[in-house]
């Protein structure tokens, strides 16, 4: 508060004023101005030199710890991290840095909602839905991702591997679009997945007359549906699974 005095004594306004509206004493106020500077600030003073000459040597890279670092074990001086950035933050140097990414951030969704959270289709081959199951084996995990047709409620297409890249997705696709040519306007709905280059896969198919659609981030779709295309997978795949996957035992629960 008596800063605050000071300054508005420099801009012209009386000490008095100044005190009586901060509601300060004038007496207290003139101690403060004409008190000598404590050992503490004189010490931040001379250390804030030396942090001032490490930064500039760093070529104003150097963040607290590291500053901290070159005072501490380059010039044995003895002070602590949080000193450091409290005269760093006042002298308003900034070392280079980057901030973490977020993550399981939600996100908007990719595409537009062509569904609208309702999922049903008045003839076959107009609503496809995918997901895909992960299943533990005596080798390991392997994937399996399914096209649901909603009408029917028959799995038009699948694929297994032992990985979540785009290519499982892709195959499974694929499958369906090769086995049922679907007609123009067609639309598949998934989450947005957690495989790179997802969202390529879906929007290349617009090739074979498919709009793909990805929705928000684990919101493929309702419970219901999506529990059914995971047991659809499974059932579908059957024996078959346990050859394309390697003959692996335990696949099918």
């Amino acid at each position: 508060m008596f800063r605050l005095v000071r300054e508005l004594a420099d801009d012209g306004i009386d000490v008095a004023v100044a005190c009586r509206v901060l509601r300060v004493s004038r007496s207290g106020y003139y101690e403060w101005r004409d008190r000598p500077p404590s050992p503490r600030l004189v010490a931040d003073a001379h250390l804030e030199d030396r942090v001032r000459a490490a930064f500039a040597a760093s070529r104003r890279t150097y963040g607290a710890p590291r500053v901290h670092a070159e005072l501490r074990l380059g010039l044995g001086l003895r002070c602590g991290r949080k000193r450091i950035a409290r005269l760093m933050r006042g002298a308003g140097l900034v070392g280079v840095g980057y901030r973490r990414k977020r993550r399981h951030e939600r996100l908007p969704a990719p595409h537009d909602d062509l569904v609208g959270r309702r999922f049903v289709a008045d003839a076959p081959d107009r609503l496809w839905c995918t997901d895909i199951t992960e299943h533990p084996t005596g080798e390991g995990k392997v994937y399996c991702a399914a096209v649901l047709d909603v009408f029917t409620r028959q799995v038009v297409g699948w694929s297994i591997a032992d990985h979540m890249r785009s290519e499982l997705v892709v195959d499974a696709l694929e499958m369906a679009r090769w086995r049922r040519r679907p007609p123009p306007g067609a639309i598949v709905h998934s989450d947005r997945g957690s495989q790179g280059g997802f969202n390529w896969s879906l929007q290349h198919l617009d090739r074979g007359g498919v709009d793909g659609q990805a929705g928000r981030v684990d919101g493929c779709v309702d419970g219901a549906v999506a529990d059914e295309v995971a047991g659809c997978a499974v059932a579908s795949a059957g024996s078959r699974a346990r050859v394309l996957a390697g003959d692996r035992q335990g696949l099918v629960a």
